[in-house]
């Protein structure tokens, strides 16, 4: 009985020295973010400095206006189906919260990444994916986002959000993502 207690404390104490305190600063690498050798900055970058400069040293949590906020408040993904461009209902309903998030914030700099599943050749995943953008990009413009201040970028099948050859995967990766710089 004796040892058991012993053990169980020895336990205790060992995950409470493994304790790390909380990070107070916010990091930008959002979900739907990504980086790119010639067009995309990286993801620490994809912040811009009136959502990130701003932010007191000792601030925990999420930051409106930040990319995060943008993720966890109002989504950065809008979906398609299978070798399609077409935005659905539900695709518009969430384009327009983006562009009212992205009205409230005064965003002027925003990428659109389009992406596509595995299937297809890669020239083919490039130009569905640069479609899929461009749709998303138009949608946006005309719900008041000044086209001036939208980017596109195809990736095509090469940034899947998913691996894996299946339905499931292949649903979450034909995709636009929707990063603020």
């Amino acid at each position: 009985m004796l040892t058991r207690f012993l053990i169980s404390i020895f336990f205790v104490l060992f995950l409470a020295s493994c304790a790390t305190s909380p990070v107070k600063t916010v990091k930008t690498d959002g979900g739907g973010s990504s980086s790119s050798s010639s067009s995309v900055s990286s993801s620490e970058d994809s912040a811009s400095a009136d959502s990130v400069s701003d932010v007191p040293s000792d601030y925990i949590g999420i930051y409106p206006g930040s990319q995060e906020d943008l993720i966890v408040n109002i989504g950065d993904r809008v979906y398609f189906a299978f070798d399609s461009f077409e935005l659905d209902e539900d695709a518009k309903e969430l384009l327009q919260l983006q562009a009212a998030w992205l009205k409230q914030y005064n965003k002027k700099s925003i990428t659109i990444e389009g992406h596509c599943d595995e299937r297809g050749t890669r020239e083919y995943n490039l130009a569905l994916g640069e479609k899929r953008a461009q749709a998303v990009k138009n949608y946006l413009n005309s719900l008041g986002i000044g086209i001036s201040s939208l980017n596109t970028i195809s990736y095509g099948k090469e940034r899947p959000a998913v691996v894996g050859s299946n339905d499931a995967a292949w649903g979450q990766n034909r995709r636009s993502v929707t990063t603020v710089n």
